[in-house]
């Protein structure tokens, strides 16, 4: 299988790589010739657009950043569905909206080419080790003819169902791990507040039934560093899990709340 990768930032800069190294013939395109230069010493060729690329794909695997950068990639006048040939796939692995994959499944089916979400969660270490999360949404046997790439850097690849699944799990897996930030940086402070070291607070919690991951990050980092780095993007994702509630009249619970403090916290209030 030949397959295109587009995005080639802190997390899908890595995937590319893996599935460079892992011997499929893999074309690259990124808007700055600067995100192409750390693949000079690897096989992969590099395409002078999204079309080009798609010509020379079988499978194209897209990481860029939002909504619209996924739609202009995708549809633009030099865009991949411009040069895909029927029976292609392309792999949407950027954090979107539900409904933005469907529809754009929809004007792929429309010229024989097959989308699916592939919503990823772990960063670059996991990518690493082989152990990035895949969250899939589509046919299976679609997925299917999917699995040998996504096994170059994937470990688990959880298939939910059908198109936008994996991006709604992802949406959730993000608000419970914002909420958790909150829950567990007001936490340590309340023992701080009541005598405790909140260091020696985290490592008997880490030990014990209230442990997260969340609770890792704060005892690494704190809530103002981890909103510099990562406050836009959980914003954008929790607006979105938001939206889908409001939409289907679903019951956020609390969840949401403890997710809104957190980013009130930070200073990304949605």
């Amino acid at each position: 299988m030949r397959v295109g990768f587009i995005g080639l930032g802190s997390q899908g800069g890595p995937m590319a790589r893996r599935i460079v190294e892992a011997g499929f013939e893999t074309t690259l395109w990124a808007r700055r010739r600067a995100s192409l230069e750390p693949y000079a010493d690897t096989a992969a060729r590099v395409a002078d657009s999204p079309q080009e690329l798609a010509q020379a794909s079988d499978l194209v695997c897209l990481c860029v950043g939002n909504d619209a950068d996924v739609r202009d990639v995708l549809t633009g006048e030099q865009g991949v569905l411009a040069g895909l040939s029927a029976g292609g796939i392309v792999v949407v692995h950027s954090t979107i909206h539900p409904d933005t994959v469907r529809q754009l499944a929809d004007i792929a089916a429309a010229q024989d080419v097959s989308l699916i979400d592939a919503a990823v969660s772990g960063g670059a270490p996991a990518v690493a080790e082989g152990r990035l999360l895949v969250m899939v949404g589509g046919p299976a046997d679609i997925v299917q003819r999917c699995r040998p790439v996504f096994q170059t850097y994937a470990d688990p690849i959880v298939h939910l169902g059908d198109i936008g699944a994996g991006q709604v799990t992802k949406l959730l897996n993000n608000l419970l791990f914002t909420a958790n930030l909150a829950t567990a940086a007001s936490t340590l402070t309340l023992g701080q507040e009541l005598g405790i070291d909140q260091a020696r607070l985290g490592e008997v919690i880490g030990h014990g039934s209230a442990n997260s991951y969340a609770l890792g990050r704060i005892l690494n980092s704190t809530l103002a560093t981890i909103g510099q780095r990562a406050g836009h993007i959980l914003r954008k994702d929790i607006q979105l899990v938001a939206d889908l509630a409001k939409n289907t009249n679903a019951a956020t619970g609390v969840a949401l709340t403890a997710a809104d403090a957190t980013l009130t916290l930070m200073g990304h209030e949605r």
